[in-house]
Formats: C-alpha cells, structure tokens, sequence
C-alpha cells in the first residue's frame, strides 16, 4: 500500500500549527468553513426532500441529514475546494483551521459510511454495534494522531517490527494496511450488495411482481459480491490467493464431514426460491406450526403464526417434509360451522334466509358463495352446516368463523326461530309404600306420641 504523506513534524511544525490558531484569520476560515457546512446542509435537505418522504434506510441521507454519508461527503469536497481557493488567491491566510477540520471531515466520512453499510446489511447484529464503535474509536485516535504529527513516528516503529513467515517477511504495518485495505473492501462490496437488494425488492413490490424470485437473486448477488470482495480482499492484505486451493479442499473436507446440514439448507433455500412452492405471504403449515411466511434467507425460512409467535425452519425441513401450502395455487379457503335449530322448523324459508345472512359477512367471498346444508337430525334438533370461503386466511380463520356465527345468530333471533338446547328426561324409583306401626311396636317406642 502507498503510505500516507508525512504531516507536521513534532513538536515544531505542531507548535506551529498552534500559533497559527492564535491569528486573527482564523476567524476567516471559520466563517468558511461555517458557510461551507450550512451550504452543504442546504444542499442535502434539498435532495432528500421533506423528511417524511426520506427512507430511513439510506446509506446517503440516514434517519436525520447529518448521519448520512452525503453530508460529510459533501462538506468535505467543499473544505478541500475552499481551501485550495484560500490558498492560490489568499496567501496571507495560513489555512490553519483546515489542518485540523479536513481530516475530522474524512474521519466523519469513514464512519458515517461504515455505520451506515454495517446497519444495513446486519440490522440485528449486536457484534455490528460493538465494530460501529471500534470504528469511530479507532478513526478518531487516528485523528487525533495526524493532527499532532505522531502518525508517521507510529507508522515507523510498526514498520521496524517484523517476522518472516516462509520466505516473506511480514511487518505489524503491512498486517495493520492489509486489514485496513481488507475492511475497506469489504465494506465496499456491502454497500453494493445492500444497495441492489433495495432496488430489486422495491421494484417488486412497486410493480407487484413475485417477491420470492426477486429475493433469490437479490440472495444471489449479495453471496457472488461477498465472494468477490473477500478475494479482493485477501489480495489487497498481501495473502497470496494460490495458497487457497488447500483451503479450498479443506473445506470441502469441511462439508462433506460436518457442514452437511448447513450446506444443505443453503441449497435447499435457493431450491426452493427458484421453484417458488412456497413464497413470502403463503400461508403454510410445517410440523404442526400454521402461519404465514414473511422471509426466506438462504439458511431459513420465517413463519409468523396468527397470534404474533414466529417459528425460525430451516430450509432443509421445508424440502424434505410435508408442508402444507394454503394459498400456493388459490389463496381461497373453506371454513365451516355449525348451528341447530328446533324441530318443526321452516327449512326452506330459512335456509335461503341463512345463506344472504352469511352472505353479508365481509370477509366471506362470493365466488365461491356460501352454502347452509342439513347434514344430520341431532338428538336435540336439527344440524344445519354452513359452509364459506374466505380470501384473506393471513388474517385468521377463528375472527371469520366469529362473525359468521354473530351473524348467524342475529338472522335466527330476526325469525323468533328457537337455538334447542339439551333436555333430558330422568326417570327414578317408584316411592317406598308406608306401612303404619303394630300396637306392641308403638308400646316399646322410646318416644312414644302423645294421644
């Protein structure tokens, strides 16, 4: 890698810089540099826009303007063009304060884009936080060393303590720019990767096409650019990409040994985002868990049941067990229910009233329509069974039956038609005849009755 250019020398060039603070033109510079950050500002709001149209997802704007990666972007470009102005037309300003604030501006910058690519690509990552903020730590002493000019004299010392390994020889500040350069890569390519899965998935629900194949290639890329960015970043560190071919067998060692079910669960992801047998929104049913799925990874699959608990499967169980798909070909499902009513009823006035009382349920569709039948004579009354569609089973199947039965219900106590409930007769013994006292049993009652 190129080394960075020396700055000041300590402690004169430092002692400089200080004295240089002290001058009256540093009130010039500040009221650039104030102009420059409010310009920039400016310039960032007006391309967002108004904040409830801004996504809170992009790496160039972020939640706020000032947590994006355009606004110390931007305010850097204008520093480093203000400074250059000052110093080919204004000679006498010694452009002090630039010293100090266009390497805080690139600091920012570096961290604004690594925070923000890191929240995107892992938005659940707790490890993602703690490298967040190594990130800002470690770019801030970096800072805080160029400024006072002890960098180089760092760099030199890490330069002096080497090691070979093999027939090369390794220095912790060839180790600390290969991972620098390595990091940089990496977040590079995260960046790309985060930025073309937004696209795709925002086209697909735009344009109402299949979310699951947008899903598998938005997969796809991110897997192929991973691949690409950790070779480019293992070349850019120095590590020789022909020794990799050992690697290669090892792990290929690796899988057939003991990686099996996770190299099967990521084929068996892509399997089944390619063939689109189940997609996100289908409402299925696997090892005895119904819900509806709201994500397929490349490892697993999420199923959020009705009542708000989400079960994590892998996708290797959604290959080989019986999945039952609700809405793979018809998103239509049947429900039933049941009701009795007396003996001696009016069936064929009301069954039709029954059926345009069903029929007035919102969820319950017309196509198919719903259907009252007489299916048995209970011991009680008679069982009618009525039978009706609904569309929208990701919304629960027991609120559908509840206002089914409500309405139900309602048309019934509309036509005085009685709802029987369970009677039963109970037959005893016949009561014990009474046979009245002999005289001699009367004589020897201890309580005899007064005549």
């Amino acid at each position: 890698m190129t080394s960075l250019p020396r700055p000041a020398t300590v402690p004169e060039d430092f002692g400089a810089l200080v004295a240089a603070l002290t001058q009256r033109t540093v009130l010039i510079e500040a009221a650039l540099l104030a102009a420059g950050l409010l310009l920039a500002f400016g310039i960032v709001r007006a391309i967002r826009g108004p904040a409830g149209r801004a996504e809170t997802t992009s790496i160039w704007f972020g939640i706020r303007i000032v947590d994006g990666v355009l606004f110390p972007v931007l305010a850097l470009g204008l520093a480093l063009l203000t400074r250059w102005l000052l110093r080919h037309y204004v000679p006498a300003v010694p452009v002090a304060l630039f010293k100090l604030v266009v390497p805080m501006l690139v600091s920012l910058a570096v961290i604004r884009l690594t925070v923000q690519v890191l929240h995107n690509a892992f938005p659940t990552s707790q490890l993602m936080r703690v490298v967040e903020r190594s990130v800002s730590w470690l770019a801030w002493i970096a800072v805080v060393l160029w400024i006072t000019g002890l960098l180089p004299l760092l760099l030199t010392e890490l330069d002096a303590i080497t090691w070979k390994v093999g027939s090369t020889s390794i220095s912790v500040r060839n180790l600390i720019e290969g991972v620098i350069a390595a990091a940089a890569v990496l977040v590079g390519v995260l960046w790309l990767s985060a930025a073309i899965e937004s696209r795709l998935l925002k086209g697909a629900q735009g344009a109402g096409e299949s979310l699951s194949l947008r899903k598998m290639g938005a997969n796809a890329v991110r897997a192929l650019l991973l691949f690409v960015g950790l070779m480019l970043a293992l070349s850019a560190a120095g590590i020789d990409l022909t020794a990799l071919g050992v690697l290669g067998g090892a792990v290929g060692v690796g899988i057939g040994l003991g990686l099996q079910k996770l190299a099967a669960n990521y084929v068996s992801g892509f399997v089944i985002l390619a063939e689109r047998s189940m997609r996100i929104g289908d409402m299925v049913r696997v090892d005895n868990f119904e819900g509806r799925i709201t994500d397929i990874t490349t490892r697993y699959t999420v199923i959020r049941a009705l009542n708000g608990r989400e079960s994590i499967v892998p996708n290797e169980m959604m290959i080989v067990q019986r999945v039952e798909n609700n809405s793979l070909a018809d998103p239509r499902v049947a429900l039933t229910t049941v009701v009795q009513v007396a003996y001696g009823s009016d069936l064929p006035r009301l069954i039709p009233l029954l059926t345009d009382a069903v029929r007035q349920v919102p969820r319950v569709i017309a196509d198919p329509g719903p259907a009252v039948l007489l299916t048995a004579f209970a011991a009680d009354g008679l069982e009618l069974t009525v039978n009706f569609w609904i569309a929208d089973s990701e919304n629960g199947a027991v609120n559908a039956r509840s206002a089914v039965n409500l309405a139900l219900l309602a048309a019934l106590q509309r036509e005085g038609v009685e709802i029987p409930f369970p009677q039963r007769v109970l037959h005893g013994p016949a009561p014990a005849t009474l046979v009245p006292p002999l005289n001699g049993d009367a004589a020897r009652s201890p309580h005899p009755s007064t005549p």
